[in-house]
C-alpha cells in the first residue's frame, strides 16, 4: 500500500489492526505516525487509548502484552512504536517456537488496536516469512528515499496540498541547495510560506528573499551559463562562489556538472527527442527542455567526452592530488576554460 492510499483510508476510518512502516526515508514514516497519533482519537480518548513506546525502552512482550488490551473509552487504541529497529526481541525468531513475535501476534492481531511500527532506516527483507505475512496481514509501507531529480516535483506536490503553487526554476534551486532531506526541506517550505500570501506562486525572488540562496548566482545558473557558453555569467557565478567557498566548495561544484553534462550526454543519446520524451529520459520538467536543446548545439557527443576528462582530473586537484599551490578559484576557472573552449 502506498502513502497516499494509506492516509486516504484513515481519513475514512478505515483501519488495520497492524501498520509496519519500514525504510531509509524517515519523512514518510513520521507523516504517517504523526497523523495516526494526532488524527485518531480524541484528546480525551488518548489519555485512556493511546500509547507511545520507544525502541531502546520496549521488549516486544510488553507491546504485545498492550496491544491485546481492549480500549477503554473508544471503539479502538492507538499504540505506537517509535524506532521500533531498535526493539532487539521484534522480529527475531524464537528458537523454541520458531517464530518473531510479531509474527505471532499477526497470526491472532487485537481487531480493536492500531498498532503502528516505525521501523526506520532499515528495511525488510522480502523473501521471509514476516515480510509475506507482513505484506498479506498488514499495512506494509517501505519508506525508499527519493532520487533526486523527484525532489523538484515533490516539492511542487507538497506546496499543492498547502494551496500554493511554484516556479519550475524555484523549485529545482531548493532541490540543489537543500539536498534530498526531504524533513529538512518540508521545513523550509513551511517557514517560506508564513512570509507567502496563500494560493501564491513562490518564484526565484522568494527563494532569495526568505532562504538566502542568490537566484542569479547558484549551481543551477552556472549549469545555463555554461549550456550558453556564456563567459561573462561564468565567471560572475565563479567569482561569488570564491567569496565563500565553504557554501560552495570545488568538489560539489564538478559533481554538479558532471550530472549535468551526463544529462546532455543522455540528449545526444535520444532517438525521440519530442519535449515528452526528452522530459522522461533526462528525469527533469519539460519546462528545461529546451534549454538541453541548445546546449546540446554547444557542445558535441565527443566534446562531452573531453569534459568529463576534464571533470574527472580537476576533482582529484580539488582533493589535493599533482596540485600543489593552486586554490579552488583558480581550478574552477582553468576548468571552466577547457570546458567552454
Amino acid at each position: 500500500m502506498n502513502f497516499d492510499q494509506i492516509i486516504t483510508d484513515l481519513k475514512n476510518k478505515v483501519f488495520h489492526p497492524v501498520y509496519f512502516l519500514a525504510g531509509d526515508e524517515p519523512y514518510f514514516i513520521d507523516e504517517l505516525s504523526d497523523y495516526i497519533e494526532n488524527n485518531i482519537l480524541s484528546e480525551a480518548e488518548k489519555s485512556f487509548d493511546q500509547t507511545v513506546f520507544y525502541g531502546r525502552d520496549a521488549d516486544a512482550q510488553t507491546i504485545f502484552n498492550a496491544a491485546r488490551r481492549f480500549p477503554m473509552m473508544s471503539a479502538h487504541q492507538v499504540i505506537i512504536v517509535k524506532e521500533a529497529q531498535n526493539v532487539r526481541d521484534l522480529i527475531k525468531e524464537d528458537s523454541g517456537k520458531g517464530k518473531s513475535a510479531l509474527l505471532n501476534y499477526l497470526d491472532n492481531p487485537q481487531r480493536n488496536t492500531l498498532l503502528v511500527f516505525c521501523y526506520k532506516y532499515k528495511k525488510l527483507d522480502k523473501r521471509t516469512a514476516l515480510a509475506k505475512a507482513l505484506a498479506k496481514k498488514a499495512v506494509f509501507f517501505e519508506s525508499a528515499k527519493l532520487y533526486e531529480n523527484k525532489i523538484p516535483e515533490w516539492i511542487n506536490k507538497y506546496l499543492q496540498t498547502k494551496q500554493y503553487s511554484i516556479h519550475p526554476k524555484a523549485a529545482v534551486l531548493l532541490a540543489e541547495y537543500l539536498g534530498s532531506d526531504l524533513s529538512k526541506i518540508a521545513n523550509e517550505l513551511d517557514k517560506l510560506m508564513i512570509s507567502i500570501p496563500p494560493k501564491s506562486e513562490i518564484n526565484l525572488d522568494d527563494i532569495q528573499k526568505n532562504i538566502g540562496i542568490s537566484k542569479d548566482y547558484n549551481v543551477f545558473e552556472l549549469h545555463d551559463a555554461f549550456g550558453r557558453k556564456n563567459v561573462l555569467k561564468i565567471n560572475q557565478i565563479i567569482n561569488y562562489f570564491a567569496a565563500d567557498p565553504r557554501e560552495h566548495p570545488l568538489v560539489m561544484t564538478i559533481g554538479t556538472l558532471g550530472n549535468y553534462f551526463s544529462k546532455l550526454m543522455l540528449y545526444h543519446s535520444l532517438s525521440d527527442k519530442s519535449k515528452g520524451s526528452v522530459a522522461s529520459a533526462l528525469g527533469v520538467n519539460p519546462y528545461f527542455v529546451a534549454d538541453y536543446e541548445r546546449a546540446a548545439r554547444n557542445y558535441s557527443l565527443g566534446k562531452i567526452k573531453s569534459i568529463f576528462s576534464y571533470l574527472r582530473e580537476y576533482d582529484l586537484k580539488s582533493k589535493g592530488y599533482e596540485n600543489v599551490s593552486a586554490d579552488e578559484n583558480e581550478l574552477l576557472r582553468e576548468l571552466a576554460f577547457k570546458i567552454i573552449h
